[in-house]
């Protein structure tokens, strides 16, 4: 095996390699804006580091969000387009679950809570359980205002960037502040390694001789831009 991890949900433009027993390369650059600029050299470099070429990989997963509209689509449309020339499987993971994981792989234990920044003064956040088997999510990702989420919620110790933009409303930060991709393949693996009884959506398989469904991005929010409705004019003969 040689696993593929990909994502530009967050500040961090992130890719790991795992060969089914360890992380073996990592490759990320932080910046929030330059996702298109970084991604393919943080692809090329983590390959090269461990002398492998693309043909070599067995998998890619890509994060699935929820992140910003642009960034997001960058990783998943790499992560698409690499799986789909090479004929491979790419699965989807949501972001936010590889940085409670990367927090359990270090250490940490009890409830967390992981606020990403959404941008418009939003943090993307989800409440995760943290024992002795990973990180397990209490309910699905919101988008919100740091302020308006639960009193309780905001208490628990905080992963991502959000306590550092609204220290007020999440008081305890704690690291890591963005995805890690070898945090998220490690991730991947250990859920193929127990897909079986996995539960449906937690790790989405796709086909790449039947398309990409099942790989939509958590943008949680509407998109800025929707098409103009017809005006009268228009729909005259």
């Amino acid at each position: 095996m040689l696993l593929l991890a990909i994502d530009t949900s967050t500040t961090a433009i992130t890719v790991g390699l795992h060969d089914g027993t360890a992380v073996v390369a990592e490759a990320t650059t932080l910046d929030a804006r330059a996702h298109a600029e970084h991604l393919a050299p943080n692809v090329r470099g983590a390959l090269r580091s461990v002398g492998a070429e693309p043909g070599d990989v067995t998998d890619v997963v890509v994060g699935i969000g929820p992140g910003p509209f642009t960034g997001l689509r960058v990783g998943i449309v790499t992560g698409r387009t690499f799986a789909f020339a090479l004929g491979l499987p790419v699965r989807g993971v949501t972001s936010l679950d590889a940085i409670a994981h990367d927090a359990w792989l270090g250490g940490r234990r009890g409830d967390l809570l992981v606020a990403t920044d959404a941008r418009r003064k939003e943090v993307y956040a989800a409440a995760y359980a943290l024992g002795g088997a990973g990180a397990e999510r209490a309910a699905e990702p919101v988008v919100s205002r740091a302020a308006d989420l639960p009193a309780e919620t905001r208490a628990l110790p905080t992963c991502g960037r959000g306590p550092h933009l609204y220290a007020e409303a999440l008081p305890h930060a704690v690291t890591p502040l963005d995805v890690s991709g070898g945090a998220l393949a490690d991730l991947a693996v250990r859920r193929l390694g127990e897909a079986p009884a996995a539960p449906t959506g937690e790790l989405q398989w796709v086909d790449p001789a039947h398309g990409f469904d099942g790989l939509e991005p958590l943008y949680l929010r509407r998109p800025d831009v929707a098409p103009a409705p017809p005006s009268a004019k228009s729909t005259l003969g």
